[in-house]
């Protein structure tokens, strides 16, 4: 008689879910397909019904991490209208608010060596996130006068970069890194320090 973990419910999940608690655990390159199907619940052997590898594995936890990523940020773009300024702020402190919320998603997104390119269900996921912040920076950029607008995505690549390194180096308890400021108001700081240097601020805010 097969073993009860070839009927699981919804196999799938429960691996990617197992994959999550490990990559939080042991990071994403610190375990094994056999420990992900034992923490599910199921054989090893019944992992390779849904998954070829453990990168496609993670690659699919990646995927649904962009999945909830992509929702958060245009939950908060849609929060922060009518102000260009306010949504464009909002979908900063979603970046934060996210790796925090879900680390197990961040770490396979940011942190596992899976490239967005590597399915294409993933790209184009990854690519409804970016779009969401590339959104925020347009708006927010028309009112800067054309010859000294950046490009929407690189305005966007910064805000993305500043926020990916307040999260690395902040908000994860990195050694050596403590500050006497929470993530959230180094995030803001630093957005207020670049939007004057663009002119979208008075120098005094």
């Amino acid at each position: 008689m097969p073993k009860r973990g070839y009927h699981h419910g919804n196999l799938r999940q429960a691996l990617v879910e197992a994959a999550l608690a490990l990559i939080e655990e042991k990071g994403p390159t610190g375990f094994t397909l056999t420990e992900a199907a034992k923490k599910a619940g199921v054989t090893p052997a019944a992992v390779y019904r849904h998954f070829d590898g453990r990168e496609a594995l993670i690659a699919e936890a990646a995927r649904q991490g962009y999945e909830i990523f992509a929702d958060v940020v245009q939950y908060a773009y849609d929060t922060g209208q009518p102000s260009a300024l306010a949504a464009f702020e909002a979908t900063g402190r979603a970046y934060l608010a996210f790796a925090r919320k879900y680390p197990g998603h961040y770490i396979a997104m940011f942190e596992s060596g899976i490239s967005v390119n590597s399915d294409p269900d993933l790209a184009a996921v990854a690519n409804r996130a970016r779009a969401v912040l590339e959104q925020a920076a347009q708006d927010l950029s028309q009112h800067i006068p054309p010859e000294k607008r950046p490009p929407p995505a690189m305005f966007s690549a910064h805000i993305w970069a500043l926020s990916h390194g307040v999260v690395e180096l902040f908000a994860r308890n990195s050694p050596g890194t403590q500050s006497p400021f929470s993530p959230e108001d180094i995030l803001e700081s630093g957005i207020g320090v670049y939007l004057r240097g663009l002119g979208l601020l008075p120098p005094d805010t």
